[in-house]
């Protein structure tokens, strides 16, 4: 199809080993029957996205220990749980990835158990937001081991039983790797590209690396932060999305930017839905930025109209100027995507007090009078 309807040589089971980037080629090898080449290139665009993350600890090559980054990885999840017999699952990791497995895995009829090293799940949110979503996860069923070290994988002729902590042993059927993502990078380093953020590829605006005719994007490139004004590494599609455009169209002989992102991220777990943007307290801390914080609870609709459910928002904002900082939302269904007003205003550069005169469409089924993010930006308001 690519080659037919777009005139693009789409060269599927090929596997790039080398870059040549004073030669301005690349060493490729055919997966299928075993042949290599050197092909040259004018502009070079490196896309390898990023790779889980997977401990390096005794029994991690077992049977029935699965990560999750590609929808095959998925597939072969599925077919894991199509195994007789399985009954107990146990997710190592508790952000997005990890989150969204034990919501599958409780639909699915599993006993759940969740190992995170941080005292809450979601360590991208803080710790009061946070603590909201470990509660909604025991509700669910999901039972939490915080604070605990993965030190072990038990294993028999091969297939994982359990899993060793530095508190406790717990025994499993299959075990979900959640530990998040690194940019698969080695290809560039070993070139001579130089690396950034978190070993992500160094990037300009226009997406070009160090080395002209060189270009990254996607999980592999780093990004710009907004709020904090510093480089930065996010995997997300919707960021993937971005880069891949801009560097397409410079590569096409166009100009375009990417000017950054702000860390907007939604998701939930079972009815619960958790979203956040900008930047959060610890994050703060050690950028040496003084901020002031308000959390409100609300309700997603007018609260006498049938369906209202419950939300809380944080809202962080930079003492004295009160400049927006970041926002976080815990909510019922309603609540997520009211983060996006919240990230449009850090694009923007609002203060908090700019934001409390937003003019936000307002009826009893999709909102009270007070949107909940404009209440939690007139709390913060106050304060300053």
């Amino acid at each position: 199809m690519f080659r037919t309807q777009d005139g693009i040589d789409a060269r599927v089971l090929h596997e790039v080993k080398e870059i040549d980037a004073t030669g301005k080629k690349v060493h490729v090898r055919d997966l299928q029957n075993g042949g290599s080449a050197w092909e040259s290139y004018d502009q070079l665009l490196i896309a390898t996205g990023a790779v889980p993350l997977c401990p390096d600890l005794p029994g991690a090559d077992a049977v029935d220990i699965c990560g999750v980054s590609t929808l095959q990885n998925g597939l072969d999840i599925r077919r894991h749980l199509d195994q007789e017999g399985m009954k107990k699952a146990i997710v190592v990791g508790g952000g997005y990835i990890g989150l969204e497995m034990a919501e599958a895995l409780v639909l699915n009829g599993m006993e759940v158990s969740l190992i995170s090293r941080s005292p809450q799940v979601m360590s991208t949110l803080d710790e009061d937001m946070g603590a909201l979503v470990s509660k909604a996860l025991r509700g669910f069923g999901v039972t939490l081991y915080l604070e605990e070290a993965l030190t072990e994988f038990e294993t028999t002729a091969g297939k994982v039983t359990g899993i060793v902590t530095d508190k406790r042993h717990l025994s499993a059927d299959i075990v979900i790797l959640g530990l998040g993502v690194h940019p698969n990078t080695a290809l560039a380093a070993a070139a001579g590209i130089p690396l950034g953020k978190k070993g992500s590829i160094r990037v300009n605006g226009r997406m070009e690396t160090c080395i002209p005719g060189i270009w990254a994007a996607g999980d592999c490139a780093e990004s710009f932060h907004l709020v904090s004004r510093k480089p930065f590494y996010i995997a997300l599609g919707t960021v993937a999305n971005r880069q891949g455009r801009v560097a397409g169209i410079n590569l096409g002989g166009g100009y375009a930017t990417f000017p950054g992102v702000v860390g907007t991220a939604v998701t939930k777990i079972c009815q619960v839905e958790v979203a956040r943007t900008g930047l959060q307290e610890k994050e703060l801390r050690k950028l040496g930025i003084e901020w002031v914080s308000a959390v409100i609870q609300s309700r997603t609709k007018a609260g006498y109209y049938p369906g209202a459910g419950e939300i809380t928002v944080k809202v962080l904002a930079e003492r004295g100027s009160g400049r927006l900082l970041g926002g976080q939302i815990v909510g019922m269904q309603g609540s997520a995507k009211r983060i996006d007003t919240l990230a449009t205003a850090l694009h923007a550069g609002f203060t908090v007090e700019e934001m409390i005169n937003l003019d936000l469409g307002y009826a009893p089924p999709f909102s009270p009078v007070w949107d909940p993010v404009v209440i939690a930006a007139r709390a913060v308001a106050k304060k300053l």
